[in-house]
């Protein structure tokens, strides 16, 4: 017999996915050429370089940004249902702090190229999950997971400090702004090679991630309570630590800092789809690229120069966080 509770929480997903299907139709249109606003269709048509600039520019950043929202927003709604925290996001296990490490590495001491920057960002953002997973088995202290977060937060504090003094070490009027700049994160040097070749990665980890969605319900649970439902809780746990991980590197690599994606979206999708994984998870994905797209159609178009995406999703990220702390639903005294 059909399950009727569930079918307004499918309603709803695919109503949000016609909303980033809308979201995406109108974001290729918006732009500051030929003038502030709508491209016309009969302009795209008949312009030639509005349609360079359409295909080449505009389309490669907007399906980055897509999946850069769906990744951090998955990857965030993963970690704390793996974790039993609300207030981890995609990049605490030393992934994001290893990667600003690894781009102001490259750009100090090996010319500061796109594609070594990229290189660079992605091997130490994957450094820092290494690390904090080796020094998680050698700590003392705590379960597994308590040792693992510990572990996190230690290796961030060491590439944080290892960041500060390559700032202190960057040619203050070239290396220094363009370390500034990566950090503050943005989505203008875009391009369909830089977008190819992290395409396959972040597919598979999305993939592998919407696979076990309701997998992460079971795993939410503790230990032995997943051990007894038949759950090999290692094995599964680490798939899907590396799903999140993995993409997350490579989009941090292109697209430089973009915070509080991965930490705020996971909330409104629970506040609006339940704790249920197999609903709230797809929901995260659709709204996290709907938020990170309408960001970037702001900082692109709000004003004659660019403003950097990080500085919009952190704005709009903390009001939407204040918002949900504000009018959380009071508990019901017993």
């Amino acid at each position: 017999m059909l399950n009727t509770s569930y079918l307004p929480l499918n309603r709803s997903l695919t109503l949000l996915a016609f909303a980033l299907l809308i979201t995406f139709s109108l974001s290729a249109l918006i732009g500051r050429y030929p003038a502030p606003g709508f491209l016309p269709f009969e302009r795209l048509a008949q312009d030639e370089l509005a349609q360079r600039l359409f295909f080449n520019l505009r389309l490669p950043r907007l399906l980055t940004a897509l999946l850069l929202g769906m990744t951090l927003s998955a990857a965030g709604m993963v970690f704390q249902l793996l974790f039993s925290n609300p207030l981890v996001e995609p990049g605490f296990l030393g992934v994001s702090q290893g990667a600003a490490f690894g781009a102001a590495l490259a750009i100090v001491f090996f010319g500061g190229s796109a594609l070594v920057t990229q290189t660079s960002a992605s091997l130490f953002a994957l450094a820092g999950l290494g690390i904090s997973y080796l020094l998680a088995h050698r700590l003392r202290y705590g379960g597994w997971v308590l040792r693992l977060v510990l572990a996190g937060i230690a290796v961030s504090a060491l590439f944080s400090s290892g960041l500060g003094l390559l700032k202190y070490l960057a040619d203050p009027l070239t290396q220094l702004p363009e370390i500034t700049f990566w950090l503050l994160g943005g989505l203008a040097s875009l391009t369909w090679g830089k977008l190819l070749s992290i395409l396959p990665i972040v597919l598979v980890g999305l993939t592998v991630i919407y696979l076990y969605r309701w997998r992460l319900n079971l795993l939410a649970l503790n230990e032995q309570t997943s051990f007894s439902l038949g759950i090999a809780v290692g094995r599964e746990r680490w798939l899907l630590i590396l799903a999140a991980v993995l993409p997350t590197a490579v989009l941090i690599s292109v697209s430089g800092m973009v915070g509080w994606v991965g930490l705020i979206i996971p909330h409104i999708a629970r506040r609006l789809f339940r704790t249920d994984a197999r609903f709230s998870l797809p929901a995260s994905m659709l709204i996290g690229g709907i938020f990170t797209m309408l960001c970037d159609d702001l900082a692109r178009t709000l004003l004659a120069g660019e403003i950097p995406l990080g500085i919009l999703t952190s704005l709009f990220g903390a009001l939407i966080f204040l918002a949900l702390m504000i009018f959380q639903p009071m508990p019901n005294k017993q």
